[in-house]
């Protein structure tokens, strides 16, 4: 049976396919001259006392739509202001429901630095993200070959990108090279989509103390933040978590009141 993730990957090829076809790369080129300088996204996780990367993602494969009508203006200026140490934003359309289109428009409104989270398998969408207001880039283990990380890495230092390495097992450590920057736990398994945060704990020591370490998925309570910076951890990267309420932006205030707190 096909898994999600080998789903996601096939549609994204036909995606780039149809990108490329509409603006060129050698046109990507030409704007990425222009783009706007950001900050460093390990930097900013190195120096949070928090390190919440809280993300603005409108639904999920596994659960649908968590907040179908969010729009980029209503959230990430709150993210920003309520101390949010990143900002995570999808820009995957038909899984997820986001554009590039969300990205640009966070980049113009937040001098926090912006992660693109999407399924990165060709050097052009590294262009995207750099020309789009990126400070980072996810490069998923579980759908790339070690030289592919290699490759993408590589590029996105060239181009001025932060790395983040998404990885959910041991065997998935061999991806690590030298261009990586930070090295995020993924606690759902994005074949099965099934999340289980002890996963961050059983890796923590696995993984080299000379790369920024960070959770992803799964996290929902001040507590396990706090037990995971015990075991190295810098950063924690939420979404559901505050898309799926009201006003994303109180809800993570709220949490790292309650972090600060303990």
């Amino acid at each position: 049976m096909e898994n999600i993730l080998d789903k996601i990957i096939a549609n994204k090829k036909i995606e780039i396919g149809q990108q490329k076809e509409h603006f060129s790369l050698k046109e990507l080129e030409n704007k990425f001259q222009y783009s706007k300088k950001v900050l460093s996204f390990k930097e900013s996780l190195k120096q949070s006392s928090t390190g919440i990367i809280s993300e603005f993602k409108r639904r999920s494969p596994s659960r649908d739509w968590i907040f179908k009508k969010a729009k980029i203006e209503d959230v990430i200026p709150f993210y920003s202001e309520n101390g949010a140490s990143a900002i995570s934003i999808l820009t995957d359309l038909n899984f997820f429901g986001g554009t590039l289109q969300d990205l640009e428009k966070a980049k113009n409104i937040t001098e926090t630095p912006l992660l693109r989270k999407d399924f990165m398998i060709d050097e052009y969408q590294l262009y995207q993200a750099k020309v789009y207001g990126a400070s980072a880039i996810l490069l998923i283990a579980a759908a790339l070959t070690i030289n592919e990380t290699k490759k993408l890495a590589k590029k996105s230092k060239e181009l001025g990108l932060d790395v983040l390495l998404e990885i959910h097992n041991e065997k998935e450590l061999n991806h690590i090279n030298e261009w990586i920057d930070v090295v995020g736990v993924n606690n759902r398994n994005l074949k099965t989509f099934i999340t289980d945060v002890q996963v961050s704990f059983d890796l923590a020591e696995k993984i080299p103390d000379e790369f920024v370490k960070i959770s992803e998925s799964g996290i929902s309570s001040t507590q396990t933040v706090k037990n995971l910076q015990r075991v190295g951890y810098k950063g924690f990267l939420m979404g559901e978590n505050f898309m799926k309420t009201k006003d994303p932006g109180k809800s993570l205030k709220v949490f790292i009141e309650e972090l600060e707190s303990k």
